[in-house]
C-alpha cells in the first residue's frame, strides 16, 4: 500500500459543504492562525477509518501524506504516525520534529503530540521542550504543552507547571487554552490540590481564557473566588 491510495480513500469522503465550515472553523482567512489551509470537508471518524486501513505504510509514505497541502491528509498522516510510533517511537519522534511547519493547527497538534512526543520523552532528558516553548511558532508552543498531557496521566504534572510559567504571558489566545486545558487535566489525573496549588502561586497573572479552562471542574464557589482575583503586572 502506499500514500496515493490512502488519500484517494480520503477523497472518497470529499463534502464541499463541510469543507466551507472547516475554513472558518479553523481560522483560514487573511491573517488568521490557519491562513490559505485547504480542507476537503472529511469528518475525523472518517479519518481515522482511514488511517486505520493504512497503518502499515512505511515512513516515507507517511511522511508524504504529513507533508500535504491538504489538512485532513495531514491529520490523517499523523494518526498513522501514532501507530507506527509503537514499534518505532525514535524515527516517528524525529520525524515529527523535522516536520512542525506541517503540524500547524491546533487539532493537529491535539491529536498527535502527547502519543508521539510526551511517550517518547517519559523518563528521557526533555529539553527540547523548553526549546519548543520558547520557540517563534505557536504550534511549537502548543506541541510543547500538550506533550506534557502523556507525563500527566503518569501523575507527573511537573514539567507542565514548568513550562505553563515560560508561556503565561504569551499574546496567543490557544497557548492560553492549551495551558488551561493541561491545568485541568492535572486536577483530573493527578489532584485537585497540586492544581490548585498552582493557581493560587499565579491567579494574578494568568490571562483570563488559561484560568477559565483550567477552573471548569471547580465548585461554583472556588470559580467565582478564582475569577475574582484582581490582575497584577506580569511576571
Amino acid at each position: 500500500m502506499d500514500s496515493q491510495k490512502a488519500i484517494s480513500d480520503l477523497k472518497k469522503n470529499s463534502d464541499p459543504e463541510k469543507a466551507k465550515l472547516y475554513r472558518k472553523f479553523f481560522k483560514t482567512g487573511k491573517g488568521e492562525y490557519g491562513e490559505g489551509d485547504i480542507f476537503f470537508g472529511i469528518t475525523v471518524p472518517k479519518i481515522r477509518q482511514v488511517a486505520k486501513k493504512y497503518n502499515d505504510l512505511s515512513v516515507e509514505e507517511i511522511k508524504k501524506l504529513m507533508t500535504n497541502k491538504v489538512h485532513e491528509i495531514r491529520l490523517c498522516g499523523l494518526l498513522i504516525l501514532i501507530a507506527y510510533s509503537k514499534k518505532h517511537p525514535k524515527e516517528a519522534f524525529d520525524l515529527y520534529l523535522s516536520h512542525t511547519k506541517y503540524i500547524n493547527n491546533w487539532d493537529l497538534v491535539d491529536v498527535s503530540a502527547g502519543h508521539i512526543i510526551g511517550k517518547y520523552l517519559y523518563n528521557k532528558e526533555k529539553s527540547i521542550l523548553f526549546t519548543l516553548a520558547r520557540s517563534e511558532s505557536i504550534w511549537e508552543k502548543r506541541i510543547a504543552l500538550i506533550s506534557t498531557f502523556y507525563f500527566i496521566r503518569q501523575g507527573q504534572p511537573d514539567l507542565l507547571f514548568d513550562l505553563t510559567e515560560i508561556l503565561i504571558n504569551d499574546k496567543h489566545d490557544l497557548i492560553h487554552k492549551a495551558a488551561g486545558w493541561m491545568l485541568r487535566e492535572v486536577g483530573k489525573n493527578c489532584s485537585q490540590e497540586l492544581e490548585e496549588k498552582f493557581i493560587k502561586k499565579h491567579v494574578g497573572h494568568m490571562p483570563r481564557t488559561m484560568l477559565r479552562y483550567a477552573i471548569e471542574k471547580f465548585s461554583l464557589e472556588k470559580r467565582l473566588y478564582y475569577l475574582s482575583q484582581k490582575r497584577r503586572p506580569s511576571l
